[in-house]
């Protein structure tokens, strides 16, 4: 789910970014009376995301702008489709283009990859989810594709959740302190986060068994059988997930060690983007 707030600051900061006082190319070159029509072009295949973006992105920049949908989101898109048409004031159209462009080209693209993703573990239990790899600022709209395309949110920051990696178990001195300062920290504060733990081999899986306090054992860089090992000895007594260069040619295989989420840093942070393009329709 977008946050409408969230959403129209984004929108306010991107704006200032690009258009600041005025398009002037727009305003140097158009009658400010002329009222035109534009089409948003497909020019890849994939999934259609970012719909009520575009909406709030038009609106923003003019509030008698108008969009006629025609391809619904989360739908899949083929070359040379039209997703919808928007009507007004051809300056304000061409102001807010390249805004429009970038957030669905974008969010489109992520859409796209994890629905490959989904679709190659399909009638398994497990689940694709994104992670922390985003792009600053603009995390949230890239979390909202990835839902969009059949996937799943991890943890949205660093605020919301225990996630103890292999650096901080390092720096603390192990997994059990680690473990016992983290509930000693969530007491004293009047916290109650869910608790993650990354482990690297299956003495480390023993260990966190032993210790207990958790919620989820990631299982980072594993093969797929050590993967159903540690599923095995875990027993559902806490969640599972397999981490690390996991990729469309190995995540079946993962998926069917019984593992309860796969997360792929690759659904945000190497996506390419949809090609899509916005065209004036002259004489229609």
């Amino acid at each position: 789910m977008i946050h409408p707030h969230e959403l129209d600051q984004f929108i306010t900061n991107a704006l200032q970014e690009d258009v600041r006082e005025g398009d002037h190319s727009s305003l140097a070159s158009i009658d400010k009376n002329t009222q035109g029509k534009a089409r948003l072009l497909v020019k890849d295949d994939g999934i259609l995301c970012g719909l009520d973006v575009a909406k709030a992105i038009f609106a923003k920049v003019d509030a008698n702008l108008k969009m006629e949908v025609h391809i619904n989101e989360g739908a899949p898109i083929k070359y040379g489709d039209i997703a919808f048409h928007v009507y007004g004031s051809a300056i304000s159209i061409l102001t807010a283009e390249r805004l429009v462009l970038n957030c669905m080209q974008r969010m489109s693209g992520i859409a796209t990859k994890t629905k490959a993703y989904a679709q190659i573990i399909e009638g398994t239990k497990a689940s694709v989810i994104d992670t922390r790899k985003t792009t600053p600022n603009i995390r949230f709209l890239e979390k909202y594709a990835v839902t969009v395309g059949g996937g799943s949110n991890h943890r949205f920051g660093l605020y919301d959740m225990i996630m103890l990696k292999d650096n901080h178990i390092d720096f603390c001195g192990g997994i059990t302190k680690a473990v016992q300062k983290v509930h000693n920290y969530l007491k004293a504060n009047n916290l109650s986060l869910r608790i993650e733990v990354e482990t690297r081999n299956l003495a480390d899986v023993q260990e966190i068994l032993n210790c207990g306090g958790v919620d989820r054992i990631m299982l980072d860089n594993y093969k797929p059988e050590d993967v159903r090992t540690a599923v095995e000895m875990i027993n559902g007594k806490y969640e599972t997930e397999a981490s690390g260069g996991i990729t469309l040619e190995t995540i079946r295989s993962y998926a069917e060690t019984g593992v309860d989420f796969i997360s792929v840093g690759a659904l945000t942070h190497s996506v390419r983007s949809l090609d899509l393009s916005l065209k004036a329709e002259i004489g229609v």
